[in-house]
């Protein structure tokens, strides 16, 4: 008899196990926010050829699927894997091995970052990235005075935080062929009491940007690489690249097929003949890791530097009002070649000229059209109505929260009382368009998604500084946030039924975090870490 009850007892469990699914991994005990269409919570979920087979409760994973890898969330918060709708990741690598000028408090600091710099590589072009002279006490423009004595056989050009200004010394001038008698639009050579400054705003730049020393292949592989270890390390397992070359995506590429580098790339290709010719002719490309299909491109500079376009002149300086970097016939003849090829057209626009400029050109080339998502990169002064061509679903604002909390000690300044009430305007934004994309434009600003969160709900610096917030009307909910920093980032990138939702049949891209970013007091959101990360299923 005893026999017996120990057969019937093996007997079904070996039933009950066959009754099962195989899974490669089951997560249970978890605080999952799914982000699907209704927002839902679970607490388990299976995993199998890198996808998200089922999501439900603990005891429906477990009844329906066994595992010889389970892991225990131990109670942790789980959201999708984080997509930074707009950055340069290639760029954030790059800079590893320039001179770092982020958080510099003055000129002198700069300077002495440099020294350092040399004194340890002994370059024979000194490149760096990072200052803002809106930190320092003097928030005039560097000259190049100083690096001149210094370096007067070593090229040295310093580029702004922003991208859009640089200092250069005397000999990175002469070899780019840059004198008080260069002209180039789109930009400004600073020059006073006839003299070069050294500082290039805009289009000028990129005559020194062209002699710049090449990174070798070995080079390149490194900055893809340590610029995934940061992202993955912070819980990004998808990055929207806003502006690649052809062979950069191509080496992405390579590195994808072999596994090397697990990041998901949107890859938007540059602005330049070359790759026009080559991308547009060829149609979209799409592979589990790497998506093509969109042009970056620049309508004018930043606040920051002044090189943002404006309707109205600088409140801080008489009868400047910036520049368009590109002509406006030359940006409706682009709009029409990226519309005909059928690829996404992603446009900076900082200045509400700009904006403008642009709304206008997408509706009419997009009219009578459907789903193209065209996008409005910074969407950062609207005035007027032009808040309104938001409610076209064919434009998308992209849109980075850190930027309105970098800026709001000095943004007033440059646009007056009434033009700052539209801007950094990300509640309206949302309000007109149904859906925001979120990210950081890295290595403008920190990579943290943690900060986007913080500063997109808090709109306050690490310091809780305003204490009741800037512009605190346009701040963003929790769940609006997590959205934007997930599914609706990937809704911007053509990828919403593949990625950025924990639901079954997606990716399983998800990253398990130390706290619950949705609960906790809004001052320990930027002390959030992330456990572990996944692509795929796998950790990173």
């Amino acid at each position: 008899m005893k026999n017996l009850i120990i057969a019937i007892t093996l007997l079904a469990i070996l039933s009950c196990s066959q009754d099962k699914t195989e899974a490669d991994s089951i997560v249970v005990n978890a605080n999952v926010y799914t982000v699907d269409s209704n927002f839902n919570k679970a607490e388990a979920f299976a995993i199998s050829n890198g996808k998200f087979v089922a999501v439900g409760s603990a005891s429906e994973i477990k009844e329906n699927y066994t595992s010889d890898n389970i892991i225990d969330a131990n109670g942790k918060t789980i959201v999708p894997g984080f997509i930074d709708a707009h950055c340069h990741f290639y760029g954030l690598g790059l800079n590893l091995q320039t001179v770092n000028l982020v958080g510099t408090n003055s000129f002198d600091e700069v300077m002495k970052r440099i020294i350092d710099f040399q004194n340890k590589k002994n370059a024979t072009f000194i490149i760096g990235r990072g200052w803002d002279q809106n930190d320092w006490e003097d928030k005039t423009y560097p000259n190049k005075t100083l690096l001149d004595k210094l370096y007067p056989n070593t090229p040295v050009a310093i580029t702004r935080i922003d991208g859009h200004a640089m200092l250069c010394n005397q000999a990175a001038l002469d070899l780019a062929g840059i004198t008080t008698k260069t002209n180039v639009s789109g930009g400004e050579i600073k020059v006073e009491n006839g003299n070069l400054t050294g500082i290039l705003i805009d289009n000028p730049m990129e005559l020194v940007e062209a002699i710049f020393p090449k990174p070798t292949k070995k080079e390149q592989v490194n900055a893809l690489l340590d610029a995934q270890k940061i992202c993955t390390n912070l819980g990004l397992t998808t990055v929207s690249d806003a502006g690649l070359d052809k062979q950069v995506i191509e080496l992405i590429d390579s590195l994808q097929r072999v596994e090397a580098l697990q990041m998901r790339v949107y890859a938007m290709i540059s602005n330049k003949k070359e790759n026009l010719d080559y991308y547009l002719n060829k149609g979209k490309i799409k592979t589990e890791r790497l998506n093509v299909q969109s042009v970056k491109v620049y309508a004018d500079g930043a606040l920051g530097s002044r090189g943002a376009a404006l309707k109205e002149a600088y409140s801080d300086a008489h009868n400047h009002f910036g520049a368009m970097v590109i002509g406006a016939d030359a940006y409706k003849t682009l709009a029409d070649k990226i519309d005909e090829a059928g690829y996404q057209m992603n446009t900076h626009a900082i200045g509400d000229s700009a904006n403008s400029f642009v709304l206008k050109t997408y509706e009419k080339t997009l009219a009578n059209q459907k789903n193209r998502r065209w996008r409005v990169e910074h969407a950062q002064v609207i005035t007027d109505n032009d808040f309104n061509y938001f409610t076209n679903q064919n434009i998308i604002p992209s849109i980075q929260p850190t930027h309105a909390t970098s800026d709001m000690y000095w943004a007033k300044d440059r646009v007056g009382e009434e033009r700052i009430k539209g801007a950094y305007a990300y509640k309206t934004l949302l309000n007109k368009s149904g859906k925001v994309a979120l990210g950081t434009d890295f290595p403008v600003e920190q990579v943290s998604p943690f900060l986007t969160f913080y500063a997109a709900v808090a709109r306050k610096d690490l310091k809780g500084y305003p204490e009741s917030g800037f512009q605190k009307e346009n701040a963003l909910s929790r769940e609006e946030t997590l959205k934007g920093m997930t599914i609706w980032a990937a809704y911007s990138n053509f990828e919403e039924e593949e990625k950025g939702s924990i639901e079954t049949g997606k990716y399983a891209d998800f990253i398990i975090l130390n706290q619950d970013i949705m609960e906790i007091a809004e001052e320990k959101i930027p002390l959030t870490k992330v456990q572990q990360t996944f692509i795929n299923g796998v950790a990173q």
